[in-house]
């Protein structure tokens, strides 16, 4: 989807982007706040405009795709088959025209087309024990933090949240960056600790078998700290790890960064960042914005903070986080895997009927439960909640539901859709909250949105680098 770049922003832009976001998202808070496995007991599809439900009820999934997303196969043109209300159209508009830009500038073939499991832009020894996705992000993220690093001159590089340490293996063996991880999880530090070894015997084995080649690259492995970064002990507890590792006086110049640190933790990277005189250069990866305190995580800015309807529910926060382009690839295949809302919307149904008082119980996973006769679904369903699985069913209102199923798959695209709204005022507040600290901060696509769909890189200074701050997006795949 195309959409806003940070970039082209000044803040007197980038405030008014906060205040129209704030305007828009409330209006379509039926959409928003809605649960989908309460489309049945909740009657979703009435809360939609009779117009909506119109030229929404006859579309083919592929055709959702096409028309509301505006995600249409490669060289399909997009044409509707009727009028559209002018309200639904606005509805598509503002998602477009407000949202961040999710797609990187730059992006050449896939680097998994020869191999779907093995990334061919990242060295056979650091994509071992990592997925596909981890492998294009560390990729990505890593060459990003280098041009950074030698941007700001940085001589340390701290990750929070570095887990088992994938990323800081790849900046320090890889990259030849000073690298420190901090892990609150000792078990992943000692696992980090683990594969560093294992990366470093690879290397010296290869060192004896082809002595003739020189690495450009140091082999100094990263240092893995088991430490819980405080937000109420800003700057002084990030630099404490630091200094109890190094025997000498602690790097002056910090970078900080984190791939994918949850909920609160990223947003305390950034109150670190802003804090510490240390640290001189930012690359923040957030995720799961519905593990966000309220207020705390968000808002984070005074501007923000000030607008009138700038409350973000849990449940806008948790619609955020979901997987636009992997579900627009699903709508246009049209699998069978799209019923599974369905199916799980039924089964709320009689859950309710049995135990009124039980509302969205969690359901342990159902392998393949698209793959599974509604009528097994449910009783599996029903037994992972603690219900009786042999209760009577009315098949015949069940199979009324499955009937609905394109409702379902058309009410849930419109909450994705609006989703990317949601996430650009969660990172919008982020970075107006680093100019109010007198940072220079812009926000970057890095990742391909299909294989890592939170790929909004916050990236700051707490010098000005004029164009080279925005222009660290690199080239290639």
């Amino acid at each position: 989807m195309p959409g806003l770049a940070a970039r082209n922003l000044s803040l007197e832009g980038r405030r008014q982007l906060a205040v129209d976001l704030t305007r828009v998202l409330p209006l379509y808070g039926f959409i928003l706040d809605a649960y989908i496995i309460e489309f049945f007991t909740d009657c979703l599809w009435e809360k939609l405009p009779r117009s909506w439900q119109e030229v929404l009820d006859g579309l083919t999934p592929p055709q959702i795709a096409t028309m509301l997303l505006e995600m249409p196969s490669a060289g399909e043109e997009i044409r509707y088959r009727s009028v559209w209300p002018l309200t639904l159209l606005a509805l598509k508009a503002t998602a477009r025209a407000l949202a961040f830009t999710r797609t990187p500038e730059s992006l050449g073939p896939s680097e998994f087309q020869e191999n779907p499991s093995q990334s061919s832009r990242l060295a056979a020894q650091f994509r071992k024990h990592v997925k596909p996705k981890k492998q294009h992000e560390i990729r990505r993220l890593g060459e990003l933090v280098k041009k950074l690093s030698d941007l700001t001159g940085c001589n340390h590089v701290v990750d929070v949240g570095s887990g088992q340490g994938h990323f800081t293996r790849f900046l320090a063996l890889g990259l030849g960056l000073s690298v420190t991880g901090l892990e609150k999880d000792r078990r992943l530090v000692e696992r980090a600790q683990h594969l560093d070894q294992e990366l470093l015997s690879v290397l010296k084995k290869e060192e004896r078998r082809k002595p003739q080649i020189i690495s450009a690259v140091p082999h100094r492995p990263p240092n893995h700290v088991v430490s819980w970064v405080d937000p109420t002990a800003l700057s002084q507890e990030l630099l404490c790890p630091l200094q109890s590792e190094a025997a000498e006086a602690p790097p002056s110049r910090l970078l900080l960064t984190g791939l994918h640190a949850c909920g609160d933790l990223s947003v305390t990277i950034l109150q670190h960042f802003a804090c510490c005189p240390e640290a001189v250069a930012l690359a923040s990866v957030g995720c799961c914005y519905m593990k966000l305190s309220t207020p705390g995580g968000y808002p984070l800015s005074h501007w923000v903070s000030g607008l009138q309807d700038h409350s973000l529910p849990y449940k806008f926060r948790e619609g955020a986080c979901h997987a636009l382009e992997e579900y627009a690839e699903r709508l246009r295949e049209a699998g069978p895997a799209l019923r599974t809302h369905c199916y799980r919307a039924a089964l709320e149904t009689v859950i309710r009927s049995a135990q009124p008082g039980l509302c969205r119980p969690g359901v342990q996973s159902i392998p393949r439960a698209h793959e599974l006769p509604l009528e097994e679904y449910i009783r599996l369903g029903l037994q992972r909640v603690g219900l009786d699985p042999g209760l009577p069913l009315d098949l015949a209102s069940l199979h009324s539901c499955m009937a609905q199923e394109h409702r379902v798959v058309a009410f849930f695209s419109l909450a994705l859709l609006l989703a990317p709204l949601v996430e650009t005022l969660i990172l919008l507040d982020r970075l107006l909250f680093l100019q109010e600290q007198g940072c220079h901060a812009e926000l970057l696509p890095v990742f391909r949105p299909e294989l890592s769909p939170r790929n909004l890189v916050l990236v700051a200074t707490k010098t000005p680098l004029g164009p080279a701050l925005s222009d660290l997006e690199m080239e290639g795949s």
